[in-house]
């Protein structure tokens, strides 16, 4: 079943989540972006804080890391500041509601920011050796402004095959998800240095968490993994104490992915990958009883369908044009593929996200 409704707009998306956080009383911070976005409107990263002087236990909830996907990000925050509204609240957990922290990327449609950067692999030490991708290597010719002509398409398209042909599209996958740091015009690009966002959401970590005690955090993922399931998954390089508290709440719910150059996963997202939020936010949150979990709601074939909208973007870009009857296609099919008009597909996800922040609050609510 497919919605009539009109997908909204970054600026309709940001005025539900503020009417919402204000209806209930919420604490509200605005981070402005320096650009505008795709409308010529103002960009902000929102936060929303429900919680009593003092709090020390915190649940959280972070949108938008990869643009686009904060419109299930924000759907789910703004639905669960009602849903809570109606409950009873134990008042000595809070709650911190990060909305879209890359907004330009929602505005404009895209997986990545302003600076053609994967926020996913931004989250690196920049002062030492930034890490090496071969294979990517190989294929960045298949990417640039040049392959944004129909004739380079076709060139880019052959090339592209070629290579899945010789390696395999789970090893392509997984290999370009790793990220590269060398080409800011190229896919998967990591950045030569800390973006915006990533300056932004440590900012808003020290500011409401860095007295806490315990905290449950959610990052709001689409686009990987089979059609309408919300996977939970615990990312991070190395085991560490918050994974064991994640399998005790959710148990066979939860997957987890220890990442690193040679890793692998059938998830749908790249284990070779560095740079991920998720290994940020528990180093921000060393000393403290932390767990920080990623929800990854399937989507399409990543292949036949994920693939080709996200390459179509990048070369949109590329190209500079930015309006008119083929980019309107482009984003339309781009949104489609990470925010699906499926109703049954948005009420399922939702359904599932509740019950999986609903287990954390309990948790954290029951802990001394």
């Amino acid at each position: 079943m497919h919605s009539a409704a009109a997908t909204p707009t970054y600026s309709q998306l940001r005025e539900r989540f503020l009417a919402t956080a204000t209806k209930h009383n919420a604490q509200l911070r605005h981070y402005p972006h320096p650009l505008k976005g795709m409308q010529g409107e103002d960009l902000f990263t929102d936060v929303a804080v429900f919680a009593k002087p003092g709090v020390k236990k915190w649940l959280v909830s972070l949108s938008g890391t990869h643009g686009v996907e904060g419109y299930y990000g924000s759907m789910c925050q703004t639905q669960y500041m009602d849903y809570l509204a109606g409950k009873a609240r134990d008042e000595d957990v809070g709650i911190l509601v990060v909305h879209l922290i890359n907004p330009w990327g929602v505005s404009w449609k895209r997986r990545v920011n302003e600076d053609n950067m994967d926020l996913n692999r931004n989250y690196l030490d920049f002062s030492q050796p930034l890490p090496e991708n071969p294979l990517y290597e190989s294929i960045h010719h298949l990417f640039t402004k040049e392959c944004a002509t129909p004739e380079g398409r076709k060139k880019s398209n052959e090339g592209w095959q070629k290579k899945i042909q010789e390696v395999g599209y789970a090893e392509v996958k997984n290999k370009l998800g790793a990220g590269q740091y060398k080409h800011q015009d190229g896919l998967q690009f990591g950045g030569f240095g800390p973006s915006w966002s990533n300056i932004t959401l440590r900012s808003i970590m020290q500011e409401y968490l860095g007295d806490s005690t315990d905290a449950i955090s959610f990052d709001l993922h689409t686009g990987a993994g089979p059609y309408g399931h919300p996977m939970l998954m615990a990312i991070a390089e190395h085991d560490y104490p918050g994974i064991a508290d994640a399998q005790r709440i959710y148990g066979a719910w939860l997957y987890t992915i220890l990442t690193g150059p040679e890793q692998v996963t059938d998830t749908g997202i790249s284990a070779a990958c560095t740079g991920y939020t998720s290994q940020a936010m528990v180093d921000m949150m060393q000393g403290k009883r932390f767990t920080q979990l990623v929800v990854e709601c399937g989507t399409y074939d990543s292949e036949t369908v994920g693939h080709v909208a996200m390459r179509d973007d990048h070369f949109q870009h590329l190209s500079g044009e930015l309006h008119g009857k083929k980019f309107d296609q482009v984003k339309a099919a781009i949104l489609e593929f990470f925010f699906p008009t499926d109703d049954d597909w948005r009420e399922l996800v939702w359904v599932r996200t509740r019950q999986i922040f609903d287990k954390a609050l309990a948790d954290l609510s029951a802990r001394g």
